[in-house]
């Protein structure tokens, strides 16, 4: 990569996300060179954008590379939002928290599993700067790919579209209705499952993961709970301010408990994380194993 001063045309920017793995005996480098898990790790790297970038857009991954002994991320920001969205969340420690669940669950490791990051733009450690947000978005702005997204990436992207899609669907009989979904079960990803109170353990699962998006889901939870209206959100962001994020999130998900009572179903917890595009979270939530 170059520094380049951009004049004009749309916010661009590239930085390379250094990982590698804290917990002996796991090797990231080894795994993404292992062809029978390339693509799951992959798909770890893919997830961890999507929950810390805020979704699909405004980003792409042009190659995963050979860094001895770190696994290389090499990411093209076309969004300042979503770059910016992405500092906040490398900054927390929520980029390193989502891969660490993501791979415990994809690529079934331990789950005391931890990875140690480095982010750079060019020759600038954009760790050393992380409390000056709009230096790092500069140092990002001036360092312009050069090179286009690599094949294998292509590839890989494509795999991953095909297993989203799932296979083709089967033509349906006119004269054949879909079933009914019974009034105790709700629909995600075409799966129906069972609805239910939601538990200590979801309430875990969810402070662990949500990372800085607690306030999204809060709001999407709101919006048919009285007690998330209004000022109560940014009330409970200062009141647990010091405490950290998973307290935040934390104390969230128990008001909405609180106040729903028997109401508080697992339906609509996964239907507001969904609203907030963070469907991998809800698949760890209801314990979905990868299709492989």
């Amino acid at each position: 990569m170059a520094d380049k001063t951009v004049d004009g045309g749309p916010w661009t920017g590239c930085a390379v996300m250094f990982l590698q793995s804290l917990c002996p005996g796991v090797n990231l480098l080894s795994l993404y060179k292992d062809q029978q898990r390339k693509f799951i790790v992959f798909k770890v790297i893919k997830l961890t954008l999507i929950d810390s970038a805020g979704g699909l857009g405004g980003y792409e991954i042009l190659k995963v590379h050979d860094a001895d002994p770190f696994l290389g991320v090499e990411v093209k920001f076309v969004d300042v939002a979503a770059c910016q969205q992405f500092l906040e969340s490398y900054s927390s420690g929520a980029v390193r928290q989502s891969f660490s669940q993501h791979a415990c669950r994809l690529l079934v490791l331990p789950q005391e599993f931890s990875v140690e990051t480095q982010l750079k733009a060019s020759t600038h450690i954009l760790d050393l700067c992380l409390d000056k947000l709009d230096l790092c978005l500069q140092h990002i702005h001036l360092s312009q790919p050069e090179r286009l997204r690599d094949e294998e990436i292509d590839h890989l992207e494509q795999q991953l579209q095909n297993q989203a899609l799932g296979p083709a669907p089967q033509p349906t009989p006119i004269t054949q209705e879909e079933s009914p979904i019974p009034s105790n079960c709700f629909k995600f990803q075409n799966r129906v499952f069972e609805d239910r109170m939601l538990t200590s353990t979801d309430v875990q699962s969810f402070s662990n993961g949500v990372g800085r998006q607690w306030k999204h889901v809060g709001r999407a939870l709101g919006k048919n709970c009285r007690a998330l209206k209004g000022p109560a959100i940014d009330n409970l962001a200062y009141e647990y301010e010091r405490e950290g994020l998973y307290e935040q999130a934390y104390q969230l998900l128990s008001r909405f408990i609180q106040a729903e009572g028997r109401a508080a179903k697992l339906s609509r917890l996964v239907k507001a994380l969904e609203d907030c595009k963070l469907t991998s979270l809800a698949e760890n939530i209801l314990d979905i194993q990868p299709r492989e």
